[in-house]
Parts: structure tokens; C-alpha cells; sequence
């Protein structure tokens, strides 16, 4: 499996998430089909049912998350040195030339990714558009509604 670039935050989550998953999650799933069990019936018991469905989500989403953590390569912005070029990491200020908007995401990786937070995905259009250029360049962009061209203004590795 190729590594999956991660911020040092962004691992942090997936490790809180992973032991949220082994301490809480799998105790309670485990408590309910006990529990289920004890009703009887197993092949009309739709407690049963649920709850073992439940557990398996559960336990895929803990391989998944310990993949993403073996498989990982954690990148802290701070220590970046990319003489001013847009890498995975950074931090970007963009204007929409069409609008005048600006707006300052992170490049993050796929899991991290949260608009709300300015934080998008290092797969998504705008990034792959960003990667590479910096401050004073511009990026056309490939948008549902057509292309949209956005200026580089500033990049920080924050």
C-alpha cells in the first residue's frame, strides 16, 4: 500500500479515533450482543442482528484507521522548507479573479479534509491545481460550473 500523507494533527485525530474505537465502542458492541443473546431466539432477534452489524462496522473501521496510521507519512507544516512553493501541508491565501473573494484553506490530507475548517484534500481539483506554483501565480481550476481562475497570493507553513 502507497503511504498516506497525514499533518501531525490529522494523525492525532485518527489516533484518538482509534482508541476511542478500542475503549468505548468495541466494549459497548460487545455488552449489547451479550445482551441480545440472553433474550433467546437468535435467528428472530433483530437486536442481535443490529449489533453484530454494528460490530462489524466497528472493527473495519478500526483496520482501516490502523492502516492509514501504519501506512502514514506524517508531514508537520513547521518544519516545511519549500521556499515558497504550494506542497502538501501548506498554507494558502487564494483570490477568485472572477469575484475578488479570497479565502485561506490548508492542504490536508483525504481523512483531514473539512471545508468548514478551510481544510481541503490534497485529491481535490484546488490542490492539485495549487502543488507546485507560488505566491503570485495563478491557478486555473477545473469547477463544476466551469474553469475558475484563482491567484496564489500568499503560501505559509503553519
Amino acid at each position: 500500500m502507497s503511504k498516506v500523507p497525514l499533518t501531525v494533527a490529522g494523525a492525532e485525530k485518527l489516533k484518538q479515533e482509534l482508541h476511542r474505537l478500542k475503549t468505548v465502542e468495541r466494549p459497548n458492541v460487545i455488552a449489547a450482543i451479550a445482551e441480545a443473546r440472553s433474550h433467546g431466539d437468535l435467528s428472530e432477534n433483530a437486536e442481535y442482528d443490529a449489533a453484530k452489524e454494528r460490530q462489524g462496522f466497528i472493527e473495519g473501521r478500526i483496520r482501516e484507521v490502523e492502516s492509514k496510521l501504519s501506512n502514514g507519512q506524517i508531514i508537520d507544516p513547521k518544519l516545511l522548507d519549500a521556499d515558497g512553493r504550494c506542497v502538501f501541508g501548506a498554507t494558502v491565501e487564494l483570490e477568485d479573479l472572477d469575484t475578488g473573494d479570497t479565502v485561506t484553506y490548508q492542504i490536508v490530507g483525504d481523512d483531514e479534509a473539512d471545508i468548514k475548517e478551510g481544510k481541503i484534500a490534497i485529491s481535490s481539483p484546488i490542490a492539485r491545481a495549487l502543488i507546485g506554483k507560488f505566491a503570485g501565480d495563478v491557478a486555473e481550476v477545473q469547477a463544476p460550473g466551469g474553469v475558475r481562475e484563482l491567484e496564489l497570493i500568499d503560501v505559509r507553513y503553519i
